[in-house]
C-alpha cells in the first residue's frame, strides 16, 4: 500500500473505532460493508441535489463530505478484509494501460 492511502487507512480505522464505541456499533467488515453501502446512497443524493435533480439544495462541500465518508468506509472495509486497495487498483486497472517503452 501507497504510504499516503496507509495513512489514510490508519486514520479511517481509528475513527472507526471512535464510532464503534459511540454508537455500540460492532467493530466487523460486514457493518463496514453495510456502512459503505449506506454513504454511497448519501453520495448520490448529494450529488442529484447538487445538480438540481432531488429536493434540497447541496453544494460541493456537501458532496465532498459524503465522498470522504464513503473513502473512509471503503478502507475500512479494505483493511478488515485483509485488501491492500493500491496494490489491487494498480493490478486490476494498470493492465489496460500500455507497457512502458523498453530502453
Amino acid at each position: 500500500m501507497t504510504d499516503r492511502l496507509g495513512d489514510l487507512t490508519a486514520l479511517a480505522t481509528q475513527v472507526a473505532a471512535i464510532y464503534s464505541a459511540r454508537f455500540q456499533a460492532p467493530q466487523t467488515a460486514e457493518f463496514a460493508l453495510l456502512k459503505m453501502t449506506e454513504e454511497l446512497g448519501e453520495v448520490t443524493g448529494a450529488y442529484l441535489r447538487l445538480t438540481g435533480q432531488g429536493r434540497g439544495a447541496a453544494d460541493l462541500d456537501d458532496l465532498a463530505d459524503e465522498i470522504a465518508d464513503l473513502l473512509g468506509f471503503l478502507l475500512v472495509f479494505s483493511e478488515r478484509m485483509g485488501v491492500d486497495p493500491a496494490a489491487e487498483l494498480i493490478r486490476k486497472w494498470g493492465a489496460h494501460l500500455p507497457a512502458p517503452p523498453e530502453r
